[in-house]
């Protein structure tokens, strides 16, 4: 199994045929790091059988219900930036799984915070494109899970 250690951004500058997964993960942080839900909706699946498990937001399913979690980030008070680095790629004919771990950080009100996520990715091909159809992240932290939640939901921080 390949661990990757260069960080998926977002911002990559390379050449990713649309059929490799690489190019899908690359699309999702460029829509997250970016704040555009547009992006993003284009990396999801627009099926009821699509969920995801975050921090923010317990069990997501349908693309609707999702929207709602990267519209509350992205138009909240919160600066959100994550970057996925220590992943591998588990590809199966017409779906993968990657595997990995987020950095980053969360600035509000001139205090910025260091995010540390457990994240997994699934994706399955549709109409000759990857689409997202699972995420999953978990904090180890329960006082950074605190901070995360309270700052990105509109609560004031502690």
């Amino acid at each position: 199994m390949l661990i990757n250690e260069k960080a998926i951004t977002g911002s990559e500058n390379i050449e990713v045929k649309a059929s490799e997964p690489l190019a899908a993960l690359i699309e999702f942080y460029r829509a997250f790091n970016t704040g555009n839900l547009e992006l993003m909706s284009n990396n999801w699946e627009h099926a009821e059988e699509a969920s995801m498990s975050n921090p923010l937001g317990g069990v997501k399913r349908g693309w609707a219900s999702i929207k709602e979690v990267y519209e509350n980030i992205f138009n909240g008070q919160a600066t959100v930036y994550v970057e996925y680095y220590d992943y591998s790629i588990h590809h199966a004919g017409q779906m993968f799984c990657a595997v990995g771990r987020e950095r980053g950080s969360l600035q509000l009100a001139g205090r910025k915070i260091d995010l540390a996520i457990r994240t997994s990715r699934i994706y399955r091909m549709n109409n000759g494109r990857w689409r997202q159809l699972h995420h999953h992240g978990s904090m180890d932290n329960p006082a950074l899970l605190a901070t995360y939640q309270e700052a990105v939901l509109g609560k004031p921080l502690a």
